[in-house]
Parts: structure tokens; sequence; C-alpha cells
């Protein structure tokens, strides 16, 4: 086993990529100095600054250059140094990329990658720690993917990479640096839109994504001591999301509990919360709990930043809202 890291994955995927295929590029703020995350790091010295390439600081111009770059026959990779920044770049995203291929009759393919990391926890206050991943979820044309690990990193990646059109691959920051082993042999890449079941349990069912996957295997570990056996379902894509997965549990355990560090109001735990009441109403126990962050911006303050950030304990508190 390799011990890694969830940014160490991220640099080793891209370079991987780069070499097994040279369409591969990488554009973005400071990537070719490995990005403040270190995400990028290495790239520029193996491939050169020709295929990683520093960017103005611009997110609509590196977005479109993006867009021309895999029109023209390349597989672009795009970092948005934070996901805060996106709405920079969304008239390009949107209104370029997730349409070409529809408005052209399928002649068009946009095969591009745009990589941005958000969430809270750092210190980062207002502007530079929000997760607002459900903005991209409402766009047709554009997948969406949420790596709650350096194995998924490793899985879904290079899927993304592959894919014939765009995907957006949303990283968490408070990850980056979090350790953990992979396989000697490595992760074989993963189909995007299949969701991993990480605990069984017969109980309850949680679903949560990126860093509310290790909060959500935590309370599960705590809820057992008391006798009490959830199981927890990443989603790892949240488009296309993996609805048969989360129904056959939920019909087993009657109950659903749904985690997320975004703001909980209009977060996709409230469209998760939809899709399975649409197809297991009959088999609910209990009215769906969801958890999220409270409305209101991100505070810098650390001790208000603390309590602003959903974890474990309110995990906890939802299932046992759920359970009754």
């Amino acid at each position: 086993m390799a011990e890694t890291t969830y940014a160490a994955a991220v640099a080793a995927t891209l370079a991987a990529a780069m070499r097994a295929d040279e369409r591969v590029v990488v554009l973005g703020e400071d990537v070719a100095l490995g990005g403040p995350y270190l995400t990028t790091k290495g790239l520029a010295e193996e491939f050169g600054t020709a295929r990683v390439v520093n960017t103005p600081i611009s997110e609509a111009a590196i977005c479109g250059v993006a867009i021309g770059a895999a029109q023209s026959g390349l597989r672009p990779v795009v970092e948005v140094m934070f996901i805060d920044f996106i709405g920079l770049a969304l008239d390009q995203l949107v209104n370029g990329a997730a349409k070409a291929h529809f408005m052209s009759g399928g002649q068009l393919c946009v095969p591009m990658v745009l990589r941005t990391q958000g969430g809270a926890g750092q210190r980062g206050a207002a502007q530079h720690s929000q997760s607002l991943e459900s903005w991209l979820t409402h766009v047709p044309g554009l997948k969406v993917v949420v790596p709650a690990s350096a194995r998924e990193v490793a899985a879904l990646l290079p899927s993304a990479i592959a894919d014939p059109n765009p995907v957006v691959v949303v990283e968490s920051k408070a990850l980056y640096f979090r350790h953990e082993t992979l396989p000697d042999e490595g992760v074989s890449p993963e189909p995007l839109g299949r969701a991993r079941v990480l605990r069984q349990g017969d109980d309850v069912t949680i679903v949560a994504t990126s860093k509310m996957v290790h909060e959500a295997i935590e309370a599960a570990a705590r809820l057992s001591e008391d006798g009490v056996e959830a199981e927890v379902i990443d989603p790892r894509t949240l488009v296309p999301f993996d609805l048969p997965t989360v129904a056959d549990s939920v019909r087993r355990t009657g109950r659903l509990v749904v985690a997320h560090e975004a703001v909980q109001h209009g977060g996709f735990g409230a469209e998760i919360a939809a899709e399975v009441q649409e197809a297991c109403f009959y088999d609910l126990d209990a009215p769906i709990v969801r958890v999220g962050a409270p409305f209101t911006p991100v505070p810098l303050s650390p001790s208000l930043e603390d309590a602003y950030v959903p974890g474990a304990a309110e995990i906890l508190d939802g299932v046992r809202r759920v359970l009754g």
C-alpha cells in the first residue's frame, strides 16, 4: 500500500493522463507553479509550459480558451482556483460548453474538465469558503463529480478527462492534505454516475457528499455503539445521480438522512430528497431529513465558522430525528 494525499492524488492522476494522451493540457492561474494547494505540482517540470499553461486572472477567458481548445481536438483540464469565482466563468461554461453538443445536433463535443474546490473550515471567509455545486447541477449538459477521497480522485478524474463532453470536478480543500493509502498497483478508472456503499446497515440510510462522507462514517460508528446500524452511501457524482443504489438502500432501511456541507436551503440534498421520495414514498417510515449549513454567509471568526460547518454531530442529530 502506498500513502498519499488527496492533493497528491490529483497531481498524480493528471500526470498519468498527460503521459497517456498528448492532447491533455492543463490551464489555470499559477498551475505551472503547482497552484495554491499543490494539485498541479511537478506537471510543468515534466510536460513543459506549452502543456501546463499559466493564465491571466480571468476565469471567463480561461474557460473560453478551454472550450475552443476542446473543440479543436485537445482535452483541456481547467483549474478555477476557488468555486467562489465560478460565477465569472458561468457564461462560457453554461451557455458555451454545456450547450455545444445539443445546439450543433451532435456535431460538436467539448471534452473539457473544469476542476475547482470549495468548502469551509479553512478561515477563508465568505468569499473563499462556499459550496456552490448545486448551481452546476441545474445545467443540462454538465456532469458534476464530487470526489471524497484520494481513491475517488484516482477512480473518477480519468473518466472525467476521457468524457466527450464537459465535466466539473468539485474538490474539497479541507481534504487536500488528508492522508490515506492506495493499492500499490493503483486504482482503475470507474464510470461516472455510480454511487459507492461505504458501510452497510439496516436501520437508516445516510447519503453524504465530499467531506461530509467522512463525517457520516464517524457518525455511523457512534450510532453503532448504541445499536443503530447506518448504511452510508457516497453518490460520488451528482450528475448523473445514481438513484437506483440509493433507492434500493432506502427501501430496506425505510429512513434517509442526506448530508452536505453546502447551505441546506436549495442545496443538492433537496434534489436527492425529492427523487427518493418519488421513488420510495410507500417505503419511507419517516420524513427525509436534510443536514446542511445555515442560510448565512460563511463567518470569518474561527469559533463561528466551526459552529457553522456541519459535521458528525449534525448527522447524528438528523438520524435521531428520523428515528423518532
